[in-house]
């Protein structure tokens, strides 16, 4: 199986090898289009900011090409929120894969709540076969200060000042808030259920 990263400047690419590696996967980091469309897998990392993410796969021509994937694709944090058709994060129009619009944690005055959020939080509603062999209110390991609502595309959920999408799906599109290559077990589950859809 060719399993591809796609390499972007918003990529915490070097964990998610590691993470492949302890489940005795390989991966083919790469920006080049010929090589994304020949994957059997596809994944799309990111940690950063969402505008000049874009900016990058403008230029490089990898917007076109990622929405007009056929294969398995899923995109981690950032990677998932520029699959999302709107970010408030410097108003950056995105993939518009899942047709939702991404929004920062406004934490009420005096609540106490620090934004980002930063560290284990549950997942719980999850649905498809990528969350096969998790139990409902696992923890995963979260790093971000915008979110994705709650819609029609969401696989699951998350609280953290409200419910929010901790996953989506959309044919062969999934995306993940959380970071699966940082929440130890849980994470490396996810990935090998994703290699093996």
């Amino acid at each position: 199986m060719k399993l591809v990263i796609i390499k972007y400047n918003a990529g915490n690419i070097q964990s998610v090898l590691y993470a492949l590696e302890r489940i005795g996967a390989s991966a083919l980091v790469t920006d080049d289009t010929e090589e994304i469309g020949k994957a059997d897998k596809i994944i799309f990392p990111g940690v950063g900011e969402a505008s000049s993410a874009m900016k990058y796969l403008t230029e490089r021509k990898l917007d076109k090409v990622i929405c007009n994937l056929q294969q398995p694709v899923l995109g981690i944090c950032l990677g998932m929120q520029l699959m999302c058709s709107y970010s408030e994060e410097n108003n950056t129009p995105c993939l518009n894969i899942f047709n939702e619009t991404v929004k920062h944690f406004t934490a009420p005055p005096q609540s106490g709540i620090k934004v980002p959020q930063i560290g284990w939080n549950n997942i719980y509603h999850l649905k498809t076969n990528v969350f096969q062999e998790i139990k409902e209110n696992s923890f995963a390991y979260f790093v971000h200060g915008y979110y994705a609502n709650l819609g029609e595309h969401t696989i699951a959920t998350t609280h953290y000042i409200q419910p929010y999408s901790a996953a989506l799906h959309k044919k062969n599109f999934y995306g993940v808030q959380f970071h699966p290559e940082k929440s130890a077990d849980i994470g490396e589950q996810i990935l090998k259920n994703f290699l093996t859809l």
